[in-house]
């Protein structure tokens, strides 16, 4: 089964799907080896892996797809849904992102109803006219008949337009096609349960890390109110932002290392030390 198929599949199951957000090869391999069959290449997470910034449509689809190849070379079997953006300009450009990510090997891709280029400010998330929107996620749909791949249609519009604008975008773009929805920055449950029932009974998707200006459920409140999916774009980021801290505190201190590093044993054994040293093994001269 391709990786589309397979989430297809999972979709199916009973159940709340929790995906973390990774960013780079180690953060996914640790996630396919916890256990997670899904993970979500997050932009916030690149951008402050790759930027040492904020998620302020700085990050570029170049770099974007660079580290959707390094997750999914690290972790082959996880299921990734791939940020998309806003498509990076038009519905042309939105149909060569989704092409693009589904012919790499991603299970699903996000396409949003933003405008680009940005505003020159950090508020607000002004968004393209209802009827502009429609047409991206119509590109994004038919670009991804070529691989299967799934299109999760995200709208912005909540904060700006406001939840009636937002529940009537994710009515539209189910009837477009996509196969998974995001309200984002919605303002509580009744909006929520609005937008789960306004897909049509598609999967719905939720942003379940704490900040910003939403409602942000529990993982149980969640799939309560009907989503099928939820994401922790700080799951990860914001520990390992925390350990890293605490590294560069000890080495101040004179320390060699923090509290709670790893032991140096098991991180080359995470690091695939052995590994590789078994996999070279048949290749030695003389062995």
């Amino acid at each position: 089964m391709t990786a589309p198929e397979r989430l297809r599949a999972l979709l199916a199951e009973p159940g709340f799907i929790v995906m973390p957000a990774v960013w780079d090869g180690l953060s996914a391999k640790m996630t396919a080896a916890a256990g997670f069959r899904t993970a979500f290449l997050s932009g916030s997470c690149c951008a402050a892996s790759r930027l040492g910034g904020a998620d302020l449509d700085l990050i570029s689809f170049g770099e974007m797809f660079d580290s959707f190849v390094m997750v999914h070379r690290a972790a082959p079997d996880l299921l990734v849904l791939a940020d998309g953006d806003h498509g990076y300009g038009n519905a042309m450009n939105v149909q060569r992102t989704v092409r693009a990510y589904g012919q790499a090997g991603a299970a699903a891709i996000l396409i949003e109803d933003k405008i680009t280029p940005r505003a020159l400010t950090s508020a607000g998330k002004p968004c393209l006219p209802r009827e502009e929107a429609r047409m991206k996620i119509r590109a994004a749909v038919q670009a991804a008949k070529d691989s299967g791949i799934l299109v999760l249609a995200r709208t912005d519009c909540r904060p700006t337009q406001g939840i009636d604008e937002a529940v009537a975008r994710i009515e539209i773009f189910a009837a477009e096609g996509a196969d998974i929805f995001l309200l984002d920055s919605p303002a509580d449950d009744d909006e929520m349960r609005r937008a789960v029932a306004a897909t049509g009974g598609k999967p719905s998707f939720s942003v379940l890390s704490p900040g910003g200006a939403r409602a942000t459920p529990t993982s149980a409140e969640a799939a309560a109110l009907g989503f099928k999916i939820g994401t922790f774009p700080t799951g990860m980021l914001s520990p390992a932002a925390a350990g890293m801290q605490a590294g560069l505190e000890a080495l101040r201190a004179g320390q060699s290392a923090a509290a709670g590093a790893m032991p140096p044993a098991a991180l080359r054994d995470l690091l695939g030390y052995g590994d590789y040293d078994a996999a070279a093994k048949p290749f030695i001269l003389g062995g």
